[in-house]
């Protein structure tokens, strides 16, 4: 069951307006890979969006971020336009990016470097972060030594730690195998439940966006672009192994649409 109280109205909405982004090519072509883009995440909301592989989603994910410049369009967090790389915007991306020579908490700490904390405060919520995550007694492991849930349970703790206004997610679980990816979901989202941060998770895998998020976006290429968006209304939390109507309801339309557009492009 979700739990959430609204004590107060979060930060972290996200207005994506019309987006276009192209790429110039060698030779000079230009390739373009998103087009006509419009997505709201409610501050505070987990959006999920799904497509096949190329169709754009993780190009507005780094879009959102600031890593990559935008053709047309705007991006707004909290009514400010996106002009470069935000430090209220975390990422997590599939690859962990931990430093090895770091212990699990020194990986934390060296990520709260920049907000210029006390040294005793730094270590004490790195400490809180990796406790969030089921971590707190492998602090003092290199990441050599943990496994690949592990090591993305600390790349989640050191993008937590960091309180970012928006978190966005690029196939964070795809390297995970699956008893592993439900415990990640699980532990995600009761994480996400007490930072209240707005999530944007990008996917191919219709199960793994319905069990997660409140809405979900799905993308066609040629180029990327929104083709449907489906509300998720069903209490957490859900399970794959007991669906309910309405699951089974966005699964089938989201398969059926993904699979239409696949070979309508093909």
């Amino acid at each position: 069951m979700d739990n959430r109280t609204d004590s107060a109205a979060p930060s972290g909405r996200v207005d994506i307006e019309n987006l276009a982004i192209s790429f110039e090519l060698p030779g000079g072509d230009t390739l373009e890979a998103v087009s006509d883009v419009d997505i709201v995440l409610e501050a505070g909301s987990f959006t999920a969006l799904i497509g096949p592989s190329g169709c754009g989603k993780s190009t507005i994910l780094n879009a959102v971020a600031g890593f990559v410049p935008i053709s047309g369009g705007q991006i707004k967090i909290d009514n400010e336009p996106v002009s470069g790389i935000n430090p209220e915007v975390g990422v997590v991306f599939q690859q962990y990016a931990l430093f090895p020579w770091f212990t699990a908490i020194g990986n934390v700490e060296f990520a709260l470097k920049r907000l210029q904390l006390p040294r005793a405060e730094r270590r004490e919520r790195a400490l809180a972060a990796l406790r969030e995550v089921g971590l707190e007694d492998r602090a003092s492991t290199y990441p050599g030594q943990l496994s690949g849930g592990m090591k993305q349970r600390v790349a989640l703790a050191r993008t937590f730690a960091s309180e970012p206004k928006v978190l966005l997610m690029d196939e964070p679980f795809g390297a995970l195998d699956a008893q592993t990816r439900i415990a990640m979901h699980e532990l995600l989202l009761g994480v996400w439940d007490l930072h209240r941060t707005t999530v944007l998770f990008v996917t191919h895998d219709v199960d793994e966006a319905l069990l997660l998020s409140d809405r979900a976006h799905i993308m066609s290429t040629g180029p990327g672009r929104i083709i449907e968006s489906l509300e998720v209304t069903s209490s957490r939390p859900r399970k794959v192994d007991e669906m309910t109507e309405e699951f089974l309801t966005n699964r089938n339309k989201i398969m059926k649409l993904l699979r239409h557009h696949t070979v309508a492009e093909s």
